[in-house]
């Protein structure tokens, strides 16, 4: 019960890896509060954590929708002590496209600003929304999803590597900033992981992935749930500013 009574907040949380923190993070003894924007796969989850578990309909690329989720939750539970910035998108494709010196295709700037407003602006919005209760209270903590794609790059996926880069950087930052308030601010980066996206995959594309993987195998959501366990536990109570690759030891690319 590492993680007994305590409040913790999970973006994203109605599927893949948030889901499967929210499981592991309740078995711990955490009151847990998922957000989401997909109403029917948040209701479902959160049936399984528990009582004093929660879920709510939130679109954290909206600063106001973010703040008023944060509010809600210490009106309720008169605390926030842990908030992971789980919830991202995924809309790939080249920079450009370019066939016999001719243009053929480039990504398009509306899916360039989504990525961004969901997967680096939605972590900018709850953290500021929630970091004034964790100071108010005397301390917290602060987890966010990177991926090993924001450290190694992949092609194809300029917004998003772009946006879990950008993760990095501001886990960095906050981690000076709110160190002094007791609050610990830390990134996970995944490697391929088995989540509803991946599986989607074609099975050569899929183990291609394995075969890349010094493990042989992909990640499953709950071997990043535990890694998110143990940054959000006392047992980490010295580690800030840091980003933990849970990735089966993949270089991408190689």
């Amino acid at each position: 019960m590492r993680l007994k009574d305590k409040v913790c907040l999970i973006t994203g949380g109605a599927a893949g890896i948030g889901k499967a923190t929210a499981e592991r993070f309740a078995e711990e003894g955490a009151k847990v509060v998922i957000c989401d924007v997909a109403r029917e796969a948040g209701e479902a989850s959160v049936k399984t954590l528990g009582p004093d578990a929660s879920f709510y309909v939130v679109n954290v690329a909206n600063r106001q929708a973010a703040q008023e989720w944060a509010d809600a939750v210490y009106a309720k539970y008169g605390r926030i002590d842990i908030l992971i910035n789980n919830a991202g998108i995924l809309r790939d494709s080249q920079l450009v496209k370019v066939k016999d010196g001719a243009l053929t295709g480039q990504m398009p700037e509306a899916d360039f600003d989504l990525v961004i407003s969901i997967n680096l602006k939605g972590v900018f919005n709850c953290g500021q929304a929630v970091a004034p209760y964790m100071i108010k209270q005397g301390g917290g903590v602060i987890l966010n999803a990177s991926s090993i794609v924001g450290l190694d790059g992949n092609f194809g996926q300029t917004n998003y590597v772009a946006t879990k880069a950008g993760v990095v950087g501001l886990t960095k930052v906050w981690a000076r900033e709110l160190g002094r308030y007791g609050i610990r601010v830390n990134a996970v980066a995944p490697g391929f992981t088995a989540t509803d996206i991946i599986k989607t995959m074609p099975e050569k594309v899929i183990e291609g992935m394995k075969a890349h993987t010094p493990l042989g195998r992909l990640g499953q959501p709950r071997d990043i749930a535990n890694a998110y366990l143990f940054l959000a536990s006392d047992e980490a109570s010295f580690i800030t500013g840091e980003v933990l690759r849970v990735d089966g030891g993949i270089v991408v690319g190689t």
